[in-house]
């Protein structure tokens, strides 16, 4: 049995090696983000502090700055009515305004978003660039990084292939775990979890990559699943729902149009953001959705106080977009079992449910499927030489397989 499972580890690791290291490695960048981007692209993300305000302190923007935002963009043809709105977090921060491309992309395609930033003191704006586009530069690096963490930049079928790749690094741990298994005496146990350095590279390579395997297999297997999710959460979903209580993610439609509603205009964005904040009080407007057609409702995403998730929080407020009424609210702090299990997936697997000591713990995590990778090889590469038929092994030849097995 153990034999199967080392082929099926074994294979798993040299097919997906290459991709699980570059997620490994993007993943531990892609844990400071938000500071990586703003160090590379100050002048696109970084504005001077409101007056009384000291740089980084927590910034409320009103609904009338907001609507002020939407009214500049939309009366100036070089931009028009945006799709969705980042509000700033801090003093420092900028509104940042997304225009998503039309459906009719290749699924092979990385979809490019226009991004346009604005001062939200002067409503200035600062610049823009396209957020899906690939390459190298300060405006762009960031967004190659991200698209090729959560896409390999191929657009739809990426997630596929992403969401895979999850599935075999938790395949390759519960294997791992299988073949590391010792007898369960106190000498095997120690050497299961020890590593003795000296001796050559393969032996030590061997020791690293068993006794390191045993003490990461739950981190990887968590971010394996949960990279699963992201990607692909019909395949989740359904799991999670089998013991615990899942809402099914149907998006909401504004209520069917009556004569009174007929004769009202369409809510603002300032009412929309307004409503949510009568919902919330004490919770932060994060991002604002604006209703791709006249079906469509307002989503405004606030952080409540106490939410794992920061930044735009993961708190979901649909607004009727004819008469302002809440039709549905996403609450990870009330949601059923689920639901909650879920919403707190990317919090930890990004880290930031810890703050900096969760993105720091995060960023090392990134560099196991690398050292992973280095040692299987070389133990690989170890038990490929075998004596030439007929020819017995040396004694020391023998002493050394032993040692590393």
């Amino acid at each position: 049995m153990k034999s199967l499972l080392r082929t099926v580890h074994l294979w798993t690791g040299l097919v997906f090696g290459t991709i699980l290291v570059l997620q490994g490695l993007s993943g531990s960048l892609l844990s400071w983000v938000h500071e990586l981007d703003a160090m590379l692209n100050p002048g696109l993300l970084h504005v001077k502090p409101p007056p009384a305000m000291r740089e980084g302190d927590p910034l409320r923007v009103q609904p009338a700055r907001v609507q002020a935002v939407h009214d500049l963009l939309a009366a100036d043809a070089r931009y028009g009515k945006p799709t969705m709105l980042m509000l700033p977090e801090r003093a420092g921060d900028v509104f940042v305004a997304w225009y998503r491309p039309g459906k009719d992309q290749s699924a092979w395609k990385q979809p490019v978003t226009r991004q346009v930033m604005l001062d939200p003191a002067t409503l200035a704006v600062l610049g823009e660039r396209n957020w899906g586009e690939a390459g190298l530069s300060r405006p762009l690096l960031v967004p190659t990084l991200f698209h090729l963490h959560r896409y390999l930049l191929a657009g739809e079928a990426g997630k596929v292939v992403i969401a895979v790749q999850g599935m075999a690094l938790a395949l390759m741990t519960l294997t791992g775990i299988v073949i590391w298994w010792p007898r369960m005496t106190r000498s095997a146990i120690a050497s299961a979890l020890s590593v003795r350095f000296g001796g050559s590279w393969p032996r030590l390579s061997f020791q690293l990559h068993r006794s390191a395997g045993f003490f990461c297999a739950p981190v990887l297997l968590f971010m394996g699943l949960s990279g699963v999710h992201f990607n692909m959460p019909t395949w989740v979903a359904p799991l999670v729902g089998a013991v615990a209580t899942v809402t099914p993610n149907e998006k909401p439609s504004n209520k069917p149009m009556s004569r009174s509603s007929a004769a009202l205009a369409p809510l603002s964005v300032a009412e929309a953001m307004a409503a949510a904040q009568a919902r919330y009080p004490e919770a932060r407007v994060g991002r604002i959705n604006f209703p791709a057609s006249p079906t469509q409702p307002w989503e405004v995403r606030v952080r409540q106080p106490g939410e794992l998730r920061q930044g735009p929080g993961a708190t979901r407020v649909s607004i009727d977009a004819r008469d302002g009424a809440i039709l549905r609210v996403a609450d990870p702090l009330r949601a059923p079992g689920g639901d909650r299990f879920l919403a707190a997936l990317f919090p930890l697997h990004s880290g930031e449910a810890f703050g900096a000591a969760g993105k720091v713990f995060i960023s090392f995590v990134g560099l196991l499927p690398l050292a992973f990778f280095v040692t299987g090889i070389v133990v690989w590469l170890k038990f490929r030489r075998k004596p030439k038929k007929g020819a017995a092994p040396s004694k020391r030849a023998a002493k050394r397989e032993a040692s590393v097995a």
